[in-house]
């Protein structure tokens, strides 16, 4: 069945819109009409009603999304139980080891950031709450993918072209599949410059009872994890922190 015969134009346009404004810092509405290829008085309309609504703000005739936007997604966010009991070891964890931990999640086959602990050696990359990546391109991506069942990791590769983020991006499913039966073994994951040339994460799954909830990451330089020694070290701390959350998740309240 066509999903698209049960989808309202008026929606797909609003979020058209919003998605241009998420991209651009502000835009007029002939700047929005033109790129849509639709006339200013129909965009006028969207924009009005947005404007109405608190989601999008005009700013002498340029508009720009609201912080509405902010208390939709933190409630999403503080409501969200791995991320609960996930917050404090997260802080610990950044802590410790200096760098920018992450605890992530798969929504929609692609990897979300639920909240993010910075340390005091953290990279300053523009990574945020809510961004989403590619699970392929990313090491918490694959170490969610890693332990999902085969019927998952099958539907998977037959429904995504897996493109490369940087060069060294691996996008070979065979390649892929050989990297997820190495964390299994493992117990983590770790890539170097696949979404950012010079960033290295190293990462590994919350799972309670067979069942894999998100992943807890480090973000660091590259030279921290091409070094075996250090890579272990970290992967240990990693895997440390994951534990605790699996736990808490399964027993807390």
């Amino acid at each position: 069945m066509d999903d698209s015969k049960h989808q309202l134009a008026t929606v797909n346009r609003t979020f058209d819109i919003l998605g241009l404004l998420r991209k651009n810092s502000s835009m007029s509405v002939s700047e929005i009409a033109k790129t849509l290829d639709t006339h200013r008085s129909t965009i006028h309309g969207y924009l009005r009603t947005l404007e109405a609504t608190g989601f999008v703000i005009n700013e002498n005739g340029r508009y720009r999304l609201g912080l509405r936007f902010l208390e939709f997604g933190g409630r999403i966010k503080y409501r969200n139980r791995l991320f609960q009991v996930s917050q404090s070891e997260l802080e610990h964890l950044a802590d410790d080891t200096g760098y920018t931990a992450s605890l992530t999640i798969e929504e929609n086959n692609e990897l979300a950031i639920v909240h993010l602990a910075e340390g005091e050696r953290s990279l300053q990359l523009g990574m945020y709450t809510g961004m989403r990546v590619p699970l392929h391109s990313h090491a918490s991506g694959k170490s969610i993918l890693a332990y999902s069942s085969d019927e998952v990791i099958d539907r998977f590769f037959e429904t995504h072209d897996l493109e490369a983020v940087t060069k060294f991006t691996k996008t070979d499913p065979d390649d892929l599949r050989a990297e997820f039966e190495t964390i299994r073994e493992t117990g983590y994951a770790y890539d170097w410059d696949e979404q950012v040339v010079g960033m290295g994460i190293i990462s590994a799954p919350i799972t309670v009872e067979g069942t894999v909830y998100g992943a807890i990451g480090l973000v660091c330089p590259t030279n921290q994890l091409t070094d075996a020694d250090q890579r272990s070290d970290l992967a240990e701390r990693v895997k440390q922190s994951t534990d605790i959350i699996s736990v808490n998740y399964q027993y807390g309240r």
